[in-house]
């Protein structure tokens, strides 16, 4: 996978670049049509990024590989949908973790707080989010609509923030 992440450095003329994992064993096959990778990209869409990549992947290994391929490729945000729960396939935390430099727990906090106040099944969340190779964002978001519309709506207060953050930009005075 080949991801122009733009020319310049500076965050702000930028053209901020992303890739979708959605996790879905079910999906992938055909089994039925996944909602939750279009949610995302729209989302994106509507904040001005490029077009994202979306991919759907079976759990497991494939996760992996799509997950080590899109940090490779050097976008900015890599969100994942799906395998975060308790399920024995469920495995998108593990091939998250160990391509994280640093973990961000408190975004993960958030989301699932924010799942919380709609059912108490977003306690059972296992995801990750933090920063792969410096300068880009992960973040696990659970394979529910739901799941992913409460993720993205902590997202919208952080995202900005994070990726200005990982290209060197200020705090705000």
């Amino acid at each position: 996978m080949t991801v122009d992440a733009g020319e310049s450095d500076s965050s702000s003329d930028r053209t901020r670049t992303a890739c979708v994992i959605v996790a879905s064993t079910r999906a992938a096959t055909g089994v039925y049509d996944d909602r939750t990778g279009p949610v995302i990209a729209e989302w994106l869409r509507s904040r001005g990024w490029a077009e994202p990549l979306v991919q759907v992947v079976p759990d497991g290994e494939e996760v992996a590989a799509a997950l080590q391929d899109a940090v490779a490729s050097g976008v900015d945000l890599v969100v994942t949908t799906g395998g975060t729960g308790v399920n024995p396939s469920d495995r998108t935390p593990e091939a998250t973790l160990p391509l994280l430099d640093r973990e961000l727990p408190g975004v993960m906090e958030a989301i699932r707080l924010r799942g919380s106040a709609s059912t108490p099944l977003a306690a059972l969340s296992r995801g990750h989010a933090g920063i792969a190779r410096g300068t880009t964002f992960v973040v696990n978001l659970p394979g529910s609509t739901g799941g992913v519309k409460d993720g993205l709506a902590v997202l919208d207060d952080l995202l900005d923030h994070v990726i200005d953050q990982l290209h060197g930009g200020d705090h705000e005075r």
